[in-house]
């Protein structure tokens, strides 16, 4: 049986991922320095399961950074992993909050009836929020809120100027 091991252009071509991004995680530590023969980097066959994880995590929204530590916290008596799984899916729960909150502000922006968008209130009252340090949530509440009717401060002018 012959020599199983692989180059890094076979292990870039059964991956989909470049030889340069190959070098840059093997330089980052994400990938074991592999052994050479006559110059060429020889991966064993494992090493295409482990740029399935790296791509797995990368797309899942963890950084290489987090990708490394997370690669590292794998051990038999270990449960790091799955802190930094916790703390991830905490952030993409924000991310998607956020998300959510703009997708809603711009749903109501393209049903707002003013012919244009620097004319209506709302609008403007948003941008005032968000000038006051309010976040995009509460600004959008506070653009839709009567109790807030006034509170454009003369926004619509600036920005008018601004785009002419």
């Amino acid at each position: 049986m012959g020599d199983q091991s692989l180059t890094i252009g076979e292990l870039a071509s059964r991956t989909g991922v470049a030889t340069s991004a190959l070098r840059y995680w093997e330089e980052l530590g994400l990938l074991p320095a592999p052994p050479r023969i006559s110059g060429q980097r020889r991966y064993p066959p494992s090493a295409v399961g482990l740029v399935g994880l790296v791509m797995l995590l990368r797309d899942v929204g963890f950084t290489l950074r987090e990708v490394k530590a997370f690669i590292a916290a794998r051990s038999p008596a270990g449960d790091g992993w799955r802190e930094l799984s916790r703390r991830k899916l905490t952030e993409l729960d924000q991310r998607i909050a956020q998300a959510q909150v703009a997708r809603t502000a711009i749903v109501h922006g393209l049903a707002c009836p003013q012919e244009d968008i620097f004319e209506c209130p709302n609008f403007t009252r948003g941008i005032a929020a968000l000038l006051a340090r309010s976040p995009l949530e509460e600004a959008h509440e506070r653009a839709h809120s009567p109790d807030h009717a006034g509170e454009t401060d003369g926004l619509t002018t600036g920005v008018r100027e601004r785009q002419g």
